[in-house]
């Protein structure tokens, strides 16, 4: 991390919606499966999508390399959900990540809403000097995974399903 460059960039949208400048799939596939073991194996395409749909979208580089990423949806005023907080290794422990999830708690999706949540496994204590605190009675989980078998892959296939 010697004479290293830290700079921190929100992926923009354009009037349509689409991304100003574009995330490096590729540098955050590989940053995930180093630094996330919930999140190895990402396709590119998944990634895609879910930046797509998620706003803000925050990066942090070193010089040109990917070295954090974080992402949140909002509904802007009651409920919002961070995902994907991941540091690299090598900068963990130099506040890199306190200041990633500041910069989303910040962005103007986020600022006022009600409720914040997000989910972790291990890192429970780092989120709690943040300021979020352990909540058990409100998570619920579906897994739809299950749900896509179900789901034809083509439309000929759905017509039939149709009975036509």
């Amino acid at each position: 991390m010697n004479e290293s460059q830290i700079q921190f960039s929100e992926q923009l949208r354009c009037a349509k919606g689409e991304r100003k400048s574009e995330i490096d799939l590729y540098q955050l596939q590989e940053l995930l499966n180093v630094s996330a073991f919930w999140a190895k194996g990402r396709s590119i395409e998944d990634l895609g999508i879910a930046i797509a749909n998620s706003e803000p979208v925050i990066s942090v580089y070193d010089r040109d390399r990917l070295i954090g990423f974080a992402r949140a949806t909002s509904d802007g005023i009651y409920r919002a959900t961070i995902w994907d907080v991941v540091i690299h290794p090598e900068y963990q422990s130099s506040g890199l990540g306190s200041n990633l999830v500041q910069t989303v708690l910040s962005h103007p999706r986020m600022r006022w809403v009600e409720r914040v949540y997000l989910m972790t496994t291990h890192h429970q204590g780092f989120y709690e000097k943040i300021g979020f605190q352990p909540n058990t009675t409100t998570t619920m989980v579906l897994y739809n995974q299950a749900n896509l078998a179900l789901v034809p892959a083509t439309e000929d296939q759905l017509q039939e399903s149709l009975g036509g």
